[in-house]
């Protein structure tokens, strides 16, 4: 079987490919389409796309169907990221360890660059032709609401308010299952909608992509206080010194690592329920779980 830290690099290899093919053709306007690949280009993860497609090798082993489907929602990551890093979101001067893109470009650029990413990513779901019409139009859909004004803007915008604040538990949850949740969210389900799951299963990975979701902001926040600089790509300490509530700040670290693993195990039981048995997405929780980037 082949080891995670090996389908990890398999997968961000082909994502990197596939997002090098899709957008440098782009020629209408090349500083546009610099600036969108510069982003694109600083690395990352690629954890959105590795679970949806992790979530379809669930129930079929040929990839090829959902690699436009993850290229897109990568596409919409990486333009969330350009304009959370902007002077009017979080003001961030360094992104994946290189420059934020309004740095090396400038801010009109960094915006562009970030619209022409959201609006390609349902274009090139569109013209895919592994997919049907019916596939095209239900994923589309589904993506729209999940980076939309009730998914992740309206996630951000609630991050906002929530700024020189104190908010709850339940506040901050509620933040963090529309601004980080829901892209994880659709990456489960789309991957599962292609491979042919049946609406059981899906309602069963619903709830397992909920629990990851707030896994994976919870560990975020711990990151921010124990991670390293280095490793992470991007300061530490800043949500502290920004005033930001998080998981530590509310429960203190402890308890935010408790609470973590709360949510662990019910992702673990709710992933038991789809009866996929051996799947990589019980790999791919304990890798979220245990990160150090």
């Amino acid at each position: 079987m082949v080891s995670l830290d090996t389908y990890i690099k398999t997968y961000q290899e082909k994502i990197n490919q596939a997002l090098e093919k899709a957008v440098n053709p782009l020629k209408e306007a090349n500083r546009l389409t610099d600036g969108m690949l510069y982003s694109l280009r600083a690395g990352g993860k690629r954890l959105r796309p590795i679970l949806l497609m992790a979530s379809f090798e669930s129930f079929q082993e040929d990839t090829n169907k959902v690699m436009s489907t993850a290229t897109a929602l990568e596409m919409i990551h990486t333009y969330s990221l350009i304009h959370d890093d902007l002077p009017a979101m979080d003001d961030d001067d360094l992104r994946r360890g290189k420059p934020t893109n309004h740095i090396v470009f400038d801010e009109a650029t960094a915006i562009l660059a970030g619209d022409g990413l959201l609006t390609y990513s349902f274009e090139w779901i569109a013209q895919d032709p592994l997919l049907s019409a019916t596939e095209k139009t239900t994923l589309i859909s589904w993506l729209a609401k999940a980076s939309g004004p009730t998914g992740m803007v309206a996630g951000q915008m609630l991050d906002l308010l929530a700024e020189d604040k104190r908010v709850t538990i339940d506040e901050l949850e509620k933040i963090h299952r529309l601004k980080t949740g829901q892209l994880i969210n659709f990456a489960i389900k789309a991957g599962a909608f292609l491979g042919g799951a049946t609406q059981e299963q899906l309602d069963e990975l619903h709830i397992f992509s909920t629990y990851i979701g707030l896994v994976f902001q919870i560990q975020d926040d711990i990151l921010d206080i124990v991670g390293d600089e280095e490793t992470l790509g991007k300061p530490v300490g800043s949500d502290e010194e920004n005033e930001k509530s998080t998981y530590p700040a509310l429960l203190g670290l402890d308890g935010a690592i408790k609470h973590r693993d709360n949510y662990v195990a019910k992702a673990y039981e709710a992933l038991e329920n789809v009866q996929i048995g051996e799947s990589k997405l019980f790999d791919l929780t304990k890798f979220l779980t245990e990160r150090k980037y």
